[in-house]
């Protein structure tokens, strides 16, 4: 079996758990995104850029919508008949919305939600109920996925609207 062969994904088709809202909660959001991908076989790409948006939404709910003495919330969750793999983080700073932008060339930081847009074929934001906001982006579970996706830094394309729920 090659890295590429298309297996289904695991068992169970929706994984959630509530994480401590820091980096090492973002670590074992990751950590525990690549065990459930592992128990269903997923294809290698799939699974790495889904390891990639993860750890990207882990770490923006951990750090930017923290709220001391509340968890965020990690989910991932087979839609569309097992076609598309949505990943979810829920934390509690929904005045705190995302907005992709370019950070300067010499900036440590900044660059996760530009990584989700050029990873995810959709990404967005859905906000409520009070008080929290999720941030969630869609993998299509295609064999030739790598090929099928477009240029990474059209963003536009990729980010749907606010309200936008599937």
């Amino acid at each position: 079996m090659s890295h590429n062969t298309p297996q289904p994904l695991a068992q169970q088709e929706v994984f959630t758990v509530q994480l401590h809202p820091s980096r090492a909660g973002a670590r074992l959001a990751r950590d525990l995104a690549a065990v459930w991908l592992r128990g269903g076989g997923t294809t290698r790409p799939v699974a790495d850029d889904a390891l990639h948006v993860v750890a990207e939404l882990a770490a923006n709910a951990a750090v930017h919508g923290r709220v001391p003495g509340r968890a965020f919330l990690l989910a991932l969750r087979l839609t569309t008949h097992g076609r598309v793999l949505r990943i979810e983080a829920t934390d509690t700073r929904p005045e705190r919305l995302p907005t992709p932008q370019t950070p300067p060339t010499d900036s440590e930081s900044g660059r996760g939600l530009l990584i989700v847009a050029a990873l995810a074929d959709r990404w967005g934001v859905t906000e409520g109920p009070t008080p929290r906001k999720t941030v969630w982006a869609e993998l299509d579970l295609t064999p030739n996925r790598n090929q099928a996706r477009g240029p990474a830094t059209d963003l536009a394309r990729r980010r749907t609207s606010p309200d936008r729920t599937p």
